[in-house]
């Protein structure tokens, strides 16, 4: 711990912020907090939630890392540990910092307003990209300028429907950032070939083109690449009406660019779709998805784990956030799970966090969104129905 001086206007004190070795032996770096119109302190807010109803395995606990965090979605983190977060339904893309290192954050910057639902925020050397519906938006410098942000738009030709428009995006091994085209309907055969598909674009080209890398893909909200082999890993949301128990959502991988995942001919890699299933007739032109993870639970954010902090037989599993079903009878999902692998191969799933949903009375008062571990290996949670983020830590018994 190291105190570092902040200015606040013209008044100079002093502040603890936190520092901690990660597993690449990075470091939290001083955060310089000005005070801005666009930032407010949320140290002392509260979230509307219920965490004593949160399961958790055996030493862990959950706390609110930042409260008062309108429809949190996407999440991306700064070497400095500033926490970017995107949106769909408040047009806003905010920074959280926790500037004491108490495990809480202190204050939320408003980078943009009145954008285009975006959802997706990436952060790569300084800046900031955020992904409106059919935009790749750059903030240089961010951490710099988060007093004082501006943007400037890197593509703009990505289709506007709204429809499964709302974007994840991350930056691969490759230096490309990857981007995501929804199928514009729940099922249908998209009459442009770069929806339902997983896209890359080079975002330092003079005049960047997507190229599509993943095929029949009907709508992912999170990515991340495998830490051996660097193949892309992804969520993907099964169609609705076919009932409460078919398909379901999966977890797919990337082996190589072009690969065909199914939709909208078949879904969870063996049922083939009433409508369309004729049309792709060959089934195994399509590559069948690595795990099913249940009907209609709406997979979200999805991270391989590589802190130290929990146990090593987390190290290289994988956190999925199940935001949960929409229209099932009986709803499924609401939870964090735990993807454990032998090598390229998925060996179990297990629930990690749950208590968002009542079984019993089928209340919800939370919907896990994106998670994104910290540079001391605990984990945050993003919330779009309490409007926080959470974080998960481990205590050695």
């Amino acid at each position: 711990m190291k105190y570092h001086k902040t200015l606040f206007g013209a008044l100079s004190i002093s502040i603890l912020l936190f520092s901690c070795d990660t597993d690449q032996g990075n470091k939290l770096k001083p955060i310089e907090a000005v005070d801005g119109e666009n930032r407010v302190d949320i140290s002392s807010d509260s979230a509307d939630v219920q965490l004593e109803t949160i399961q958790l395995p055996e030493n862990f606990t959950i706390d609110v890392w930042a409260a008062n965090i309108p429809n949190a979605r996407s999440l991306s983190i700064s070497e400095e540990g500033i926490v970017f977060v995107g949106n769909r339904q408040e047009k806003n893309v905010y920074a959280i910092v926790d500037e004491n290192g108490d495990g809480k954050a202190d204050f939320r910057y408003t980078l943009a307003e009145d954008l285009n639902s975006p959802n997706g925020v990436a952060y790569k050397d300084g800046d900031l990209y955020v992904a409106e519906i059919n935009r790749i938006l750059k903030f240089p410098d961010i951490k710099n300028h988060l007093t004082d942000p501006s943007f400037e738009v890197v593509y703009d030709q990505y289709p506007t429907e709204g429809h499964h428009g709302w974007k994840f995006i991350a930056f691969g091994p490759d230096g490309l950032l990857y981007v995501p085209i929804g199928a514009p309907c729940n099922i249908c055969e998209p009459e442009k070939e770069i929806f339902a598909s997983i896209t890359r674009l080079d975002v330092n080209a003079d005049n960047p083109a997507p190229e599509i890398v993943a095929h029949g893909v009907r709508n992912t909200v999170g990515f991340d690449w495998h830490p051996d082999s660097n193949n892309l890993w992804f969520t993907d949301n099964g169609r609705d009406q076919m009932g409460d128990n078919v398909p379901e959502c999966e977890l797919n991988a990337v082996t190589e660019a072009g690969q065909h995942f199914g939709y909208p001919y078949w879904h969870q890699g063996d049922v083939k779709d009433p409508e369309f299933g004729e049309a792709g007739e060959d089934q195994a032109a399509y590559v069948a998805p690595k795990a099913k993870l249940g009907p209609h639970v709406a997979p979200l954010g999805m991270r391989f784990y590589a802190g130290s902090m929990f146990p090593n037989t987390y190290k290289k599993s994988i956190f999925v956030a199940k935001h949960g079903s929409w229209n099932r009878s009986k709803k499924s999902g609401y939870t964090v799970t735990n993807v454990s692998l032998d090598g390229s191969e998925v060996a179990g799933e297990e629930v990690f966090a749950s208590g968002w949903l009542d079984d019993a009375s089928q209340e919800v008062w939370g919907r896990p969104v994106d998670v994104q571990e910290l540079p001391d290996g605990s984990l945050l949670v993003s919330d779009d129905m309490a409007g926080c983020i959470y974080r998960i830590s481990y205590n050695q018994p």
